[in-house]
Formats: C-alpha cells, structure tokens, sequence
C-alpha cells in the first residue's frame, strides 16, 4: 500500500509516517520509481508505534522494543523492556511529584510573607 493509505487506515500523518521511516521505525519497500510501499503488517506496526510515543517511550526506546514484536505478539524480552519504561516513569513521577511539593512550600511560605507583610527573601547570615 501507499503511504497515504496506510496514513487513512492507521490515523497516522504522511509526516508522522516519514518520521518514523526516518527514525527506522518503518521501513517501505521501494518501486524503481522511488515511490514508498508498505506491506499489511505495516498497520498494526503503525498502530504499536503510536501507542507506545503516547506513552511516553522515545524513538530510540521503541527501535529496541520493536524486533521483539515483530508478529504482534509480545515476548518476555518485550515485556521486561516494557516493565523498565514504566519503573523509569514511575522514578520521574516521583521526582516530579516531590519537586511540586518544595513549590507548594515556597507558594506556600510567599503567600504566608505576603499576609504578614514579611519579605520574601531568604535570612542571610
């Protein structure tokens, strides 16, 4: 198929597509004329890729994931790696989640200065 069909049946862009071809993501087979062809599986690898960038995963991630999903099923190494992602996301959410708590303290110290009619800057010393 071409690359706008496969762009109609995945809900991918055409420049989606191009990334990702040039990212090795997807690889196309190509006429004597230079003209992009997709194979049927395509689809569903269309489908893998878009569901995993939504997830968070770069393009780097999803090149290792890919060959251990080649025939739409997930094998134990696909899974581990899988596994890894989500404890990567888990430690940054973390991360993230602490750095809104020191906010909320500083917001939280401002908005208290702000009633009292303190400053705001820290004591030297």
């Amino acid at each position: 198929m071409r690359i706008g069909e496969l762009a109609a049946r995945t809900g991918a862009s055409v420049r989606a597509l191009r990334y990702y071809e040039e990212q090795d993501l997807l690889v196309p087979d190509r006429s004597s004329s230079g003209q992009r062809h997709y194979p049927e599986g395509a689809v569903d690898r269309v489908g893998l890729i878009r569901e995993l960038y939504a997830a968070g995963l770069s393009s780097r991630a999803i090149l290792e994931m890919l060959p251990h999903a080649a025939d739409g099923r997930a094998t134990t190494a696909l899974l581990d790696r899988l596994a890894e992602e989500r404890d990567r996301l888990d430690a940054r959410i973390g991360e993230l989640t602490d750095s809104r708590a020191r906010l909320d303290s500083v917001i939280d110290g401002a908005t208290a200065n702000l009633r009292t009619g303190r400053s705001c800057r820290p004591a030297t010393g």
